[in-house]
């Protein structure tokens, strides 16, 4: 007898059907075809295993599996589930009447249970888009498919749970979510807030404008000055995430298998942090089964480069690319996959190797030539990508005991809140731009021209600095976004001369 049952795989951050044809007949040998994978292989032990112990028997016949389309690998254990039903099924030990009705995915064990699968998510959006009624789970992935509205979502704790509700003999709740109010409830969370932060206010203006532009910034300064501190209170000054990106951003955290089973979706703006050994593939993506690497793990979000010297030179250059791109193509020789990578780059390094070049109070015990040895493990074409280079000085005993409280975050954010409504506005013919980092040349001439005396600001800047044209095009686009935190329509002289004071680390003007 030949049954078919339905199942999903991912490429990229988007699914694809897979049909799982079972065909039982006379005969003893069992074959698995349509390009499976070693895991997909040895699931016949794991089936055969959980029907034994769930009293339900392996068909003592020819058993053929095809999984369509069989140009395609099949990767993983999460087929296991739709297999075994199919067996059953084909073997006429359930009845097959709505299987195809649903999506079914699901690692078994040896007992029977169900273990959860990545890749949720994109799955539940294409079966909606296919027509299918709903999806068969595992229960920890129930709720996260619950997001996808349309859609009947069934969670289960094993494979005797499924057969039940597929037999009609146990009645099972739909697992459903208000996808609008679970995104409400948490979006105005701060897990660490700017009023914890004691002086330091030129830092946090720049931060300020990084977080209402969508710039690119680094930090510079001696150990203990506060730049992890200040980094990990960016994310409280984003503007919340909107419905649309929080589905994006679960849907990368889905197939990278990060999602909380306890939160359906991510309504936080993500903040990665990964170690400074991490490697190519680590920090953008790939691998022999290509998984989504720290930059799209951050997308809509902060990536946070800690100690940037201390990352390999080689890890550092591949991200020339997403930053300007805001997407990552990975490439193999039978397939590619693109994985999204719109991300704000924060980045922190001492200024020597000793940690004390320019501290106020410690004297560096470098020897000469070694700041600017140190500072050149960073190419200068990814500083150029940096929009605002930021000194951090360490706060002075009286201002950390007496200094009063500072601003918090949800202030902050508001005024930031306000420059993004700007941005959207203007740029709102351009469903790629968002913000006034991403702007092309020909918005920055149509937008961010200066007045006269900004000119002349800009060109003696360009000149005396030996800055390169991608400086002159960031110092363009952080003066459009002072220039909009101050609710201006003109780009002036005082936007321009801050705009340059955030580029103190290019080519040799800092630490000669």
């Amino acid at each position: 007898m030949l049954v078919k049952t339905f199942g999903s795989a991912v490429s990229g951050v988007n699914a694809y059907t897979i049909t799982m044809e079972v065909n039982v007949s006379k005969g003893i040998r069992f074959f698995l075809v349509g390009l499976p994978d070693n895991a997909v292989k040895e699931s016949q032990q794991r089936i055969e295993s959980a029907l034994k112990i769930s009293d339900y028997k392996w068909p003592g016949h020819k058993i053929v599996i095809n999984m369509a389309p069989a140009d395609i690998r099949k990767e993983g254990s999460s087929y296991d589930l739709p297999l075994a039903i199919g067996i059953l099924a084909a073997s006429t030990q359930i009845s097959d009447q709505s299987i195809g009705d649903y999506i079914i995915m699901g690692e078994l064990s040896l007992d029977g249970s169900l273990k959860p699968v990545k890749g949720v998510l994109p799955m539940a959006i294409k079966a909606k888009e296919e027509g299918f009624k709903g999806c068969i789970l595992p229960i920890q992935n129930a709720k996260e498919a619950a997001v996808v509205g349309g859609l009947d979502i069934y969670g289960f704790e094993n494979i005797s749970q499924v057969i039940g509700f597929l037999e009609g003999t146990d009645q099972v709740e739909k697992i459903q979510l208000d996808t609008e109010e679970e995104f409400e409830k948490s979006i105005q969370a701060v897990d660490f807030d700017f009023s914890e932060v004691k002086g330091q206010e030129s830092v946090k203006r720049s931060l300020e404008i990084a977080a209402a532009g969508g710039h690119n910034l680094i930090m510079i300064g001696p150990p203990g000055a506060g730049k992890s501190m200040l980094a990990k209170r960016l994310a409280s000054i984003l503007p919340p995430l909107s419905l649309d990106e929080a589905l994006e951003t679960t849907k990368i955290h889905s197939v990278a298998g990060k999602t909380d089973s306890n939160n359906a979706l991510i309504t936080q703006r993500p903040f990665r942090s990964p170690h400074h050994s991490i490697s190519d593939a680590g920090l953008i993506g790939g691998g022999s089964f290509p998984q989504p690497g720290e930059i799209s793990l951050a997308h809509n979000g902060v990536l946070f480069l800690d100690e940037l010297p201390e990352f390999k030179r080689t890890v550092l250059e591949v991200m020339r690319q997403p930053l300007e791109d805001r997407m990552i193509n990975i490439s193999r020789a039978r397939f590619s996959v693109d994985y999204p990578a719109s991300f704000m780059m924060v980045a922190s390094m001492n200024p020597c190797p000793c940690g004390y070049f320019n501290h106020p109070d410690k004297k560096c015990v470098c020897s000469p030539g070694v700041v600017q040895k140190y500072l050149s493990r960073i190419s200068g074409p990814l500083l150029d990508r940096i929009d605002l280079h930021i000194e951090v000085v360490p706060v002075p005993f009286n201002k950390l005991a007496e200094a009063p409280p500072s601003e918090n975050s949800l202030a902050v954010r508001e005024r930031v809140i306000r420059a993004r409504k700007i941005q959207n506005e203007r740029y709102s013919e351009d469903s790629n731009i968002h913000c006034n980092a991403q702007m092309s040349s020909r918005l920055l001439a149509k937008f961010a021209t200066p007045d006269e005396g900004g000119m002349q600001i800009l060109k003696t800047a360009m000149e005396k600095l030996d800055l390169s044209a991608r400086a002159y095009d960031r110092i363009l686009k952080v003066s459009r976004t002072i220039c909009d935190l101050e609710g201006e329509n003109t780009v002036q002289s005082h936007h321009i001369a801050e705009a340059v004071q955030y580029r103190s680390l290019d080519r040799s003007n800092w630490g000669a």
